[in-house]
């Protein structure tokens, strides 16, 4: 799975995985969890960028004789990201739930089901988009349930908030949810960071960071003061 990382073949880099999952049942060492995260991003991650070119090129009045086509090129990739978000959220509910017992790993994999609903979110329209949106916010909340166990400054618990914050503000379109939970999270990992390991500072660092970006936009946008407090 390494190699095929370096090689940048990442459908390979999952079947690799596949197994492995399917025989621990997610009961994965954070080194496999970090492979199982790259390997799954990195396999919808060019379908999602070439979705938005093409959304950017839409709107260049240059294209507007070709909308048509850019339209249908558009739906394909989209149909294709949508079938590989569901293909990866089945894996993981198939294997990867199948036997874990510890709140850190069920956490991790909750938040990646609400994570590949959210991608397949971004793109989707009618039906699909409210499977998506309904799909990511049962996850997404199951797997704050679960972090309750888990300590402020952990990065799972902190990269859910990051992510679940992102949800409500881009497809619930809700900026006071989405502040409000980011800043839970930030108040209560800043109030903890001090006691932190260093490994888990540097890790925790980094998302601590992300957080304060949105928060410091989401609020200006709602008008409010965006400061917020450094590390």
């Amino acid at each position: 799975a390494r190699v095929a990382e370096q090689a940048e073949r990442f459908d390979d880099m999952v079947d690799f995985l596949r197994p492995i999952l399917s025989e621990k049942g997610g009961d994965f060492s954070v080194e496999e969890r970090n492979l199982l995260s790259v390997g799954f991003k990195n396999l919808i991650g060019g379908k999602r960028t070439a979705i938005r070119t093409i959304s950017a090129i839409e709107q260049n009045p240059k294209y507007s004789k070709f909308s048509d086509a850019l339209g249908q090129y558009k739906k394909k990739i989209e149909g294709e990201l949508g079938k590989d978000c569901q293909d990866i959220i089945n894996m993981i509910k198939n294997e990867g739930m199948k036997s874990l017992k510890e709140s850190e790993g069920k956490a991790f994999f909750l938040k990646m089901i609400g994570d590949y609903y959210r991608y397949m979110a971004e793109s989707a329209a009618g039906d699909q988009l409210a499977h998506a949106r309904d799909g990511a916010l049962e996850h997404y909340k199951q797997a704050e349930t679960v972090s309750n166990d888990l300590q402020a400054c952990n990065p799972i618990k902190l990269g859910l908030a990051l992510n679940f914050s992102v949800f409500y503000y881009e497809v619930m379109q809700d900026n006071k949810q989405a502040c409000q939970l980011a800043e839970t999270a930030l108040q209560d990992a800043m109030a903890k960071i001090d006691e932190v390991d260093e490994e888990t500072f540097r890790d925790a660092k980094s998302i601590i960071e992300l957080l304060k970006e949105n928060l410091t936009l989401w609020k200006e946008e709602e008008g409010g003061d965006g400061a917020i407090e450094d590390l």
